[in-house]
């Protein structure tokens, strides 16, 4: 229990110094902004929190005060709390309200850290075995527990309160972002207090609940790691989302291939340059291969006979590789047209135009206009096409 318990300590840690790091590279733009050195503070605290964490579990004694590194920890988790919580007041505004709200935590903060020191001396912190620490009768001991708590779950509270109106409220995405992440972190870490005052008190009243004391721990790391990544979303947020958008758009150029492929291969003058395996420049390959796509679908409308690959023979006569009789009217039509193109293919290889063809009008009154909805139908198109195999 103990190595996951250092191993959650450690993984906290690990997340707040990337995050300092991450933060740090951006000092020489971002010094001046009182609202970036707040963020430096909050991530060195909460480095230090973890990092006392990790070594108190190594029950060593620090500066040669027993239990002096567990003390740290506590002090420095208020005040990384209440740094986190004006941090979050910068954001949504910069008025006199904000800064009295500001004064308030810190106030806050400092009476927390001056009461949590006196009662841990009072209880003879130092002189307690560690175990005290995750739960115990003694009645000072206990109060200082408790009140720890009580300055972790607060804050949680609040933030997870206020992120829902200041996202909003803002017009920048990517600080909407940071703000839900920044929500579901105060969820976690909500939790975290929860699974903890559940370990404080069952040990207190001599209560066994075995593995389950480390969902505490768990909780806690988990929670870090989250406020990690919302506190450092404004540089990481932008990147991941063209990242994200370019990996969607790299699937639908590849999940096209297979009928741009058979098009191209029936009418090779609608490549408007040879063929390639270049994914640069993404956004304009995947038009050239719509165009490309609807130029050759166009070029084989004399070949596409209007009577056949109905919706229930999309895969042949006995509709075999077709979709369900319970499926959607749109997936539907999508075997019905890649059926069609199939069935065309044939046709124009071997010479045989139908007599009733579809040799004038467009995509079946397809918006055409509308490039994303287009897109989104001719990949449903190839996805189907696919299925029913390719054209021979």
């Amino acid at each position: 229990m103990n190595t996951t318990r250092t191993l959650c300590f450690v993984i906290a840690a690990l997340s707040s110094y990337a995050a300092l790091v991450y933060r740090l590279c951006q000092a020489r733009r971002s010094w001046r902004d009182s609202a970036y050195r707040t963020l430096i503070a909050t991530l060195l605290l909460q480095c230090l929190t973890f990092t006392m964490g990790a070594f108190a579990m190594g029950g060593k004694s620090l500066l040669g005060v027993g239990n002096l590194a567990i003390l740290i920890m506590h002090l420095a988790a208020v005040a990384f709390c209440v740094s986190a919580q004006i941090i979050l007041l910068r954001w949504a505004a910069a008025d006199e309200a904000t800064v009295r709200r500001t004064r308030y935590w810190l106030v806050s903060g400092i009476t927390l850290d001056v009461l949590l020191t006196a009662l841990f001396f009072l209880a003879d912190g130092p002189g307690r075995p560690t175990s005290d620490f995750d739960g115990t009768g003694e009645p000072l001991m206990l109060t200082y527990l408790l009140v720890f708590i009580v300055s972790q779950a607060v804050p949680c509270v609040t933030i997870y309160r206020q992120c829902g109106p200041y996202a909003r409220m803002t017009d920048n995405a990517t600080l909407r972002q940071a703000l839900r992440l920044l929500s579901v972190a105060s969820v976690v870490l909500f939790l975290y207090c929860a699974a903890r005052t559940v370990n404080i008190l069952t040990a207190a009243g001599g209560v066994d609940i075995g593995a389950w004391k480390v969902a505490a721990s768990v909780f806690s790391a988990a929670g870090i790691v989250l406020l990690s990544l919302s506190l450092t979303n404004s540089s990481w947020g932008p990147s991941a989302t063209r990242l994200l958008e370019w990996s969607r758009t790299y699937r639908t150029y590849r999940a096209l291939y297979p009928l741009w492929r058979d098009l191209y291969e029936a009418s090779p003058d609608i490549a408007l340059e040879p063929p390639g395996a270049s994914v640069s420049d993404l956004d304009y390959r995947l038009h050239r291969r719509v165009v490309e796509i609807r130029d050759g679908w166009r070029d084989l409308r004399p070949y596409i006979d209007r009577t056949a690959g109905g919706p229930d023979g999309a895969g042949g006569p006995d509709g075999a590789g077709g979709p369900g009789r319970e499926a959607s009217e749109e997936l539907r039509q999508a075997f019905t047209e890649a059926a069609q193109i199939k069935q065309a293919l044939l046709a124009k290889r071997t010479g045989t135009v139908p007599h009733d063809s579809k040799d004038a009008g467009d995509f079946d009154d397809r918006d055409t206009d509308n490039f994303s909805a287009e897109v989104a139908w001719l990949t449903q198109v190839a996805a189907a096409y696919s299925k029913l195999g390719t054209a021979s």
